[in-house]
């Protein structure tokens, strides 16, 4: 049983507890509940709606509100290990920076090692590289030499596929190291933009999809 409190305007920033008691905590207190036949929709509705963010005309897709509610948390983070459970993942790569968030708790609970691409500089070690093209210009990943070995399975874990660049130059680094890729799976997937088509050929799942 939830309670939520009544003054919450936004529904993006709800104070809501879990009791046991049919009874609210004090007063301006509502029943809320949790939709046990649609958990997406859940998660979704905690993900903040910002628009005209990073500019005018960009609709952006709040992860921190879904990521401060501890259910929300955990239903991203089981559903990303969900389809990989039986696959017997050795390696997961985040990608930095905010894959870092999700893929370690899904190396966890794959029994597997976690393995940071990160961007230029940022490693101590001797590093492989690659460079991709942006819109506007070209950017940079890195991952340790020694960081994934031959035959490796490798799940890449992202907080969102967009273009699929990023994606495509973290498989390129995997592959230059002999790692296998098991598969792309992402928290949120803007399917407008196309990115799945451009890593057609390996297994991608997205747990949130959005088509604007």
């Amino acid at each position: 049983m939830y309670w939520l409190h009544a003054s919450t305007a936004d529904r993006f920033t709800p104070r809501c507890v879990e009791l046991k008691s049919t009874k609210p905590p004090c007063n301006n207190w509502v029943r809320f509940a949790r939709s046990k036949t649609n958990p997406l929709s859940d998660l979704k509705s905690l993900i903040r709606e910002i628009p005209d963010f990073p500019k005018p005309g960009i609709l952006f897709y709040d992860i921190t509100t879904l990521l401060k509610d501890k259910d929300g948390l955990r239903g991203v983070i089981e559903g990303l290990e969900k389809p990989y459970a039986q696959t017997g993942i050795d390696i997961v790569v985040g990608i930095e920076a905010r894959g870092f968030i999700f893929a370690p708790a899904v190396a966890v609970g794959l029994n597997a090692g976690f393995v940071p691409v990160r961007k230029p500089k940022k490693l101590p070690g001797a590093a492989a590289t690659v460079t991709y093209d942006l819109e506007y210009g070209t950017d940079t990943l890195e991952i340790h030499l020694d960081a994934v070995f031959n035959g490796c399975r490798v799940l890449i874990v992202d907080d969102l596929l967009a273009t699929g660049g990023t994606a495509k130059a973290a498989i390129n680094l995997v592959e230059q190291l002999g790692g296998v890729i098991s598969g792309l799976a992402f928290a949120v997937e803007l399917t407008f933009l196309g990115g799945r088509d451009r890593l057609a050929g390996y297994n991608v799942f997205s747990l949130l999809q959005y088509d604007k």
